[in-house]
């Protein structure tokens, strides 16, 4: 690891701190969120406590940023069926069937894992632990009650990560 990465993840995950990390481009940045985000949810699947429900919000200005995160977490996560992890963006189909075969289409060369779920009513039924989005899906989210189990009740108890990527992009109130 880069020491900037070091201290970030010791921060995080021994000290328990909010951090902000910047770096230049291909500095490594996403390691430094990722691994605490992965320390969490392994630590709760050894106490048997990995249950359904957000723990980590990966918020990207744009869905091209969200989409090369994906493929990252695709590579990563394909041996680790037990962490899920789901892009709910305006490109998310709604049903199942559909959101596959979108994936089939745009994604030919990679791999389809169980872990990543592909369609709002599986990440509504499910939530995954980690969630991907833009901060326009974002707002409709937290404005729309169809999708409150992300935000309220038993499975939105676990919230534990918010990671704004690309944060000098984001203006406004």
């Amino acid at each position: 690891l880069y020491q900037h990465q070091e201290e970030a993840i010791r921060k995080t995950i021994i000290h328990g701190r909010n951090i902000v990390v910047a770096t230049g481009t291909g500095s490594g940045k996403t390691e430094a969120f990722l691994i605490p985000i992965l320390n969490h949810l392994f630590r709760e699947e050894e106490r048997g406590s990995l249950l359904p429900g957000v723990r980590a919000l990966l918020l990207y200005p744009m869905n091209a940023l969200a989409n090369d995160q994906l493929k990252r977490l695709r590579k990563l996560l394909s041996p680790c069926p037990q962490i899920t992890f789901g892009r709910y963006t305006g490109e998310t189909k709604e049903k199942e069937r559909e959101a596959e075969e979108h994936f089939r289409k745009n994604f030919p060369e990679e791999p389809r894992i169980p872990n990543e779920l592909l369609s709002r009513d599986e990440m509504r039924d499910n939530p995954p632990h980690i969630l991907l989005t833009n901060y326009a899906m974002l707002e409709y989210l937290l404005l729309r009650p169809q999708v409150c189990e992300f935000f309220d009740g038993e499975k939105a108890r676990h919230w534990r990560f918010i990671v704004i990527d690309e944060a000098h992009t984001y203006d406004g109130a």
